[in-house]
């Protein structure tokens, strides 16, 4: 698995490839998640098109990210979920939890909407 940041503005876009499987490498994105809160970024897109599948770990991974950035007042968005992820999150309810779109243009266009 693989992360790369990209900064937009003030939106830290976390692209994150492979699968979400547990392990040191699925835990290896949250803290990336803390230390951008820690440089004082409090606005996250997580990019999931390149993630294949991902199991609980990852799922608690993702809501892990979501509530250390919601303890700061930061925002946490979802963008590119494939279609199998995506109906994880409607088969855990977790789409009601997660802001999540298509893209991550979406998603940090949604940003400057909200500011």
């Amino acid at each position: 698995m693989a992360t790369k940041v990209k900064v937009v503005k003030d939106v830290a876009v976390l692209s994150v490839s492979g699968k979400l499987m547990g392990g040191h490498e699925t835990w290896a994105v949250h803290e990336k998640v803390k230390s951008l809160i820690a440089d004082g970024i409090t606005k996250i897109v997580i990019d999931l098109a390149k993630v294949k599948w991902l199991n609980s770990q990852g799922l608690g991974m993702l809501m892990a990210s979501h509530t250390s950035l919601k303890k700061i007042k930061g925002d946490f968005k979802i963008a590119g979920a494939t279609e199998k992820v995506n109906s994880l999150f409607m088969i855990t309810k977790l789409i009601t939890i997660f802001d999540t779109h298509a893209t991550t243009e979406e998603a940090v266009a949604e940003f400057s909407k909200q500011a």
